[in-house]
């Protein structure tokens, strides 16, 4: 199977740990080399958390327990690049104008 270069995840997570804790400890799995987090949507006892995690073998399975194991969930899985080099997106017809 093809190599896990990036995830893009939809997550929601308590306010404790901070995404500064969470990304550190994603960070600490093997094959990880860097860890995005960004609040998008908070209240009182939750907040919804893009997590972005790049690498050069990711492990999903590892990385979900972590998510979990601190209390968060994965809403849905936005991105996966896999293969030998990460690629971005393409512009389409399709795209929405950026203008």
């Amino acid at each position: 199977m093809g190599r896990i270069r990036r995830l893009v995840l939809d997550t929601l997570k308590p306010h404790d740990p901070t995404i500064i804790e969470l990304a550190q400890l994603l960070s600490e799995l093997p094959g990880v080399e860097a860890v995005n987090i960004s609040i998008y949507e908070m209240d009182r006892k939750v907040e919804n958390a893009k997590i972005t995690i790049e690498g050069s073998n990711l492990g999903f399975d590892a990385i979900s327990s972590i998510i979990a194991d601190n209390g968060g969930a994965i809403h849905s899985i936005d991105e996966v690049v896999a293969g030998k080099i990460i690629i971005d997106d393409a512009s389409t017809p399709q795209d929405p104008y950026q203008g």
